[in-house]
């Protein structure tokens, strides 16, 4: 885990990476929080990038829930609003973090959570999987993960297909976590916490199925919810050319709830 701190410190973004990449293909975004004043907090996921174990491999998805949510410990001693922002897998861990941890937080962002995928292995691979993730759960397959269906932004393009630490393969074991990870995402949606939110979907994202995000966002019931749509944007909405218009309502999202938060703890003292 790493941390970047800014001049002001208005509040703390807890970033989350998505699968198959790791905290340092998000430099650019980390910066333009800094520079608006806020600190981040983001590390590696299990499996991804700087870690140590086997890559592409957990035992479990509560691996990753137990990670962040020591991030956002780490993040309380800023003694600042925290806000938690998911990308992909990351929003999904996001939300199971939400739902089981139920931290005290600002808000969150959610960046084209993995709610549900195009593209997955047909029925007598599926079935093969399930039998493989009891006998053999670290054997590894190609990710089929293709860094032109993420991001129409070709500098970045060029970037992961020389990045030594992105995600090539992944085990049977971390695949079927995943899909586990979706479903308890549904059956517990009534436990997502009452914690403003703000979902931002790629209009034209080629790796989640942006019908089962809608689904989802439609089915959680809180005060505070918003659901955007970029259209034409694939899935890495912070990454693609039209990455500044998504950080500025980002941007706008946690100026407007950390005011929110001021403005209470003012009425409070009164």
């Amino acid at each position: 885990m790493w941390k970047w701190t800014a001049e002001e410190g208005k509040a703390v973004i807890v970033m989350i990476h998505g699968a198959a990449e790791h905290h340092g293909r998000y430099k650019w975004l980390i910066e333009m929080w800094r520079l608006a004043g806020y600190h981040v907090v983001m590390g590696d996921l299990p499996g991804h990038g700087t870690t140590s174990r086997k890559r592409g491999h957990i035992q479990s998805f509560d691996e990753y829930v137990e990670c962040v949510d020591g991030w956002i410990r780490y993040a309380k001693s800023f003694h600042l609003p925290i806000f938690l922002l998911g990308h992909s897998m990351g929003g999904l861990v996001a939300i199971r973090t939400l739902q089981e941890k139920k931290p005290k937080l600002q808000g969150v962002i959610l960046s084209s959570p993995c709610l549900g995928l195009i593209h997955k292995p047909n029925k007598v691979l599926d079935v093969l999987s399930k039998g493989l993730n009891i006998f053999v759960p670290s054997i590894r397959f190609d990710s089929k993960l293709n860094v032109k269906i993420a991001t129409r932004n070709k500098e970045v393009q060029h970037k992961d297909e020389n990045d030594p630490l992105y995600v090539k393969k992944v085990s049977v074991r971390w695949y079927r976590e995943l899909l586990q990870g979706i479903e308890q995402a549904f059956e517990k949606v009534a436990q997502f916490p009452n914690t403003p939110l703000l979902l931002m979907q790629g209009g034209d994202d080629k790796i989640v199925d942006k019908a089962f995000v809608k689904k989802w966002f439609h089915q959680l019931n809180i005060q505070d919810k918003t659901y955007l749509e970029w259209d034409g944007l694939y899935h890495e909405i912070f990454n693609e050319p039209e990455r500044e218009l998504v950080f500025e309502k980002a941007k706008q999202f946690v100026e407007g709830q950390r005011t929110k938060h001021y403005d209470a703890q003012r009425g409070d003292n009164i």
